[in-house]
């Protein structure tokens, strides 16, 4: 009887183990990792727009003058 129920328990986890080595096996610690690591990141902009910002600011800082339309 024991033989048995051992036999039927070894059934059952060869059956299931595709399914629990998902949810508790070495795959799902590195996507629990990388999840982790991936809600640490930070966005950084990009060389364009950083062109883009330091050339607006560029602009803003240059002094103007009025151009003033005078015929003669």
């Amino acid at each position: 009887m024991i033989a048995l129920l051992v036999g039927a328990a070894a059934a059952v986890i060869g059956a299931e183990w595709p399914r629990l080595s998902t949810r508790y096996g070495g795959e799902a610690r590195q996507r629990r990792e990388r999840t982790r690591r991936k809600g640490q990141l930070k966005l950084l902009r990009t060389e364009t727009e950083e062109f883009a910002a330091g050339g607006e600011r560029d602009l803003d800082q240059l002094p103007t003058i009025e151009e003033t339309d005078q015929k003669r």
